[in-house]
């Protein structure tokens, strides 16, 4: 499936959209170029989820935390990963063992040490300027999310 943003907001408001549609445990995948929204999406989806903190992008911590009102949340950005084993320095594993919430910017550079996606979402900026994305279910749950946003969809525009 895929939509068309205009801006920020409307990004967001998606991603806001699609916490209400999501049950956690979730794994969702956010992929794309620098600069297209992949934080502002997991911002909107954040919010709505609750965090009233500020959600600032884990570029260099790699990975955010976060309690809300559908359990515990984790906000990973992978893209200074030289190397997939460097999860481990961060205790991976160990935050695997708590169902959560997972929204995983730079995938492709923790490859065989992060859970597989339900939902993986690539965003693009295309040359009117407007953000495209494309959401891809991975199982039948993610199936459902995405059909329950296309119903939606006239609000997400």
């Amino acid at each position: 499936m895929n939509w068309d943003f205009a801006s920020a907001a409307v990004c967001q408001a998606w991603g806001a959209t699609l916490a209400q549609c999501i049950q956690v445990p979730a794994v969702i995948y956010l992929e794309g170029d620098l600069g297209v929204g992949k934080t502002t999406l997991a911002q909107g989806m954040l919010r709505a989820l609750g965090v009233t903190q500020s959600i600032k992008s884990p570029t260099y911590t790699l990975l955010e935390s976060y309690t809300t009102d559908s359990g515990l949340a984790h906000h990973l950005d992978l893209y200074r990963l030289n190397e997939p084993e460097e999860l481990e320095f961060i205790g991976i594993r160990d935050y695997l063992v708590t169902p959560a919430l997972w929204l995983i910017e730079w995938p492709e550079k923790g490859e065989g040490h992060l859970p597989n996606p339900d939902l993986q979402l690539t965003l693009n900026i295309r040359s009117d300027a407007w953000h495209q994305l494309f959401a891809k279910a991975h199982n039948s749950r993610a199936e459902a999310w995405l059909q329950t946003l296309s119903d939606h969809a006239a609000s997400l525009t």
